[in-house]
């Protein structure tokens, strides 16, 4: 019987082109990690920057089924190195399963490696506790909360709505567990803002620009779900815009602004510019139009896929082709019941759409799926796609950008293995420096 290590050198030598970093990252995002207790942080009180729940859990289990990986929570991400594969510094994002084959444990010198089918195969390092995150609001709430930072630090993530009004099983995008996540976190206690006030947030930013005095964090992102009527008086581009527009006239030039929202009509998004959001991220999910229209009915019902992809094209008119960065969510084109049965399948319909975008000059780039088990591909599909699905994409991927001389989208950190920091997926990690 093939073990897990067996799949990852298979793939590591069938691919040769994608490093070998990558192919250890995915498989721990697609299929999640476990976490002994020498692992774990002591939350906002210990050395070690805990997982903050930015927007979705991001976990393969609920809250309940985590055991003491909910009371003391997990790093926010990892860092490997090192080990029998001689990995490179990569940056991976933490999803907890606790059954995965993967392990985070202390040795008998307390030094903590990632195991796989009980073998060390790197070392681990842990983020520190910013200095930032030490520090209160003047309500008592914590940074952490209000402004949590990912990407090792280089991203501010702001979620100034928790929820999204794309509710119930007849709208909510099929993979996504942001009204799950707000849910639990509410039921378990824990401090967890729906609507943040955009006073928080800018006395939130303030603390972090006093502390981080290596000036790490470099960006932020404005997001949260989609607004399809009115949140506080305001249409999606006015609320999230007035976010943008207070933090550029409180601090100009010190962060660059990032929004992720629905793709809107050409005056909504120009309002976007106009407040001074730099980048843009109008994420169009899954390419296939079956696909798109079952797993995101939402969106297909107020938008349509073809008037989102429209739109998508007229917002580079104002960001620039380079400033326009949709999101996919790679992997739910295997999804069963409804997704391809094939790598092949699957590859040739996400790479139609990375050519529709990407010869116009707008470069998407991808999450890799969590398969979490509130939301009804993560209940079907607890193993998620094939771990070849997300390697054979790192190729295409790669290959595509090459094929019209694109390169690394602005808003990331730097690119190329051992260099990259962003965190929910490889592909940055896989593209050459």
């Amino acid at each position: 019987m093939l073990t897990r290590t067996d799949e990852v050198e298979s793939l590591m030598s069938r691919f040769p082109g994608v490093p070998r970093e990558a192919v250890i990252k995915e498989d721990l995002l697609r299929g999640g990690v476990a976490f002994d207790d020498s692992a774990l942080s002591d939350n906002e009180s210990g050395e070690v920057k805990p997982k903050s729940y930015f927007i979705f859990s991001f976990d393969h289990r609920t809250l309940p089924e985590l055991g003491a990986a909910a009371l003391r929570r997990p790093p926010e991400e990892i860092v490997l190195t090192g080990g029998p594969y001689e990995l490179r510094r990569t940056v991976v994002s933490v999803r907890v399963n606790p059954a995965s084959p993967y392990r985070v444990a202390a040795d008998d010198h307390g030094m903590l490696g990632l195991y796989l089918d009980g073998k060390r195969i790197s070392d681990v390092g842990l983020p520190p506790m910013p200095e930032y995150y030490r520090h209160k609001l003047s309500n008592g709430k914590s940074v952490m909360e209000v402004a949590p930072t990912i990407q090792w630090g280089y991203l501010i993530y702001l979620t100034v709505f928790r929820v999204c009004q794309y509710f119930g099983a007849k709208q909510e995008c099929q993979y996504c567990d942001i009204n799950h996540n707000w849910r639990q976190h509410k039921a378990a206690g824990r401090p967890y803002t729906g609507v943040k006030p955009v006073e928080e947030i800018l006395e939130a930013l303030e603390i972090i620009d006093r502390y981080d005095t290596a000036k790490a964090s470099t960006a932020y992102t404005l997001t949260g779900g989609a607004i399809t009527s009115h949140v506080g008086g305001r249409d999606e581009a006015d609320f999230y815009g007035m976010y943008a527009k207070a933090i550029e006239e409180r601090f100009p030039g010190r962060w660059t602004g990032k929004v992720v929202a629905q793709a809107l009509p050409k005056e909504d998004v120009q309002r976007f510019h106009d407040y001074g959001v730099r980048i843009y991220h109008p994420n169009y999910e899954v390419w296939d139009r079956r696909l798109f229209e079952l797993y995101c009915p939402g969106k297909e019902e107020y938008v349509g896929r073809d008037e989102w992809h429209r739109r998508i094209l007229d917002s580079a008119e104002i960001f620039g082709p380079r400033n326009v960065i949709p999101n996919f969510v790679a992997g739910v084109e295997m999804a069963e019941p409804f997704g391809f049965t094939t790598v092949d399948e699957a590859i040739d319909s996400t790479v139609e759409g990375l050519h529709y975008f990407m010869s116009r000059g707008i470069t998407p780039r991808f999450t890799t799926w969590c398969p979490e088990p509130t939301t009804p591909l993560g209940k079907a599909n607890p193993q998620g796609a094939p771990l070849e699905y997300h390697i054979r994409l790192l190729e295409a991927y790669r290959a595509t950008m090459d094929e019209y001389g694109l390169t690394s989208p602005p808003g990331y950190g730097p690119a190329g293995p051992g260099n990259a920091v962003f965190s929910v997926s490889s592909f940055m990690d896989s593209l050459t420096v």
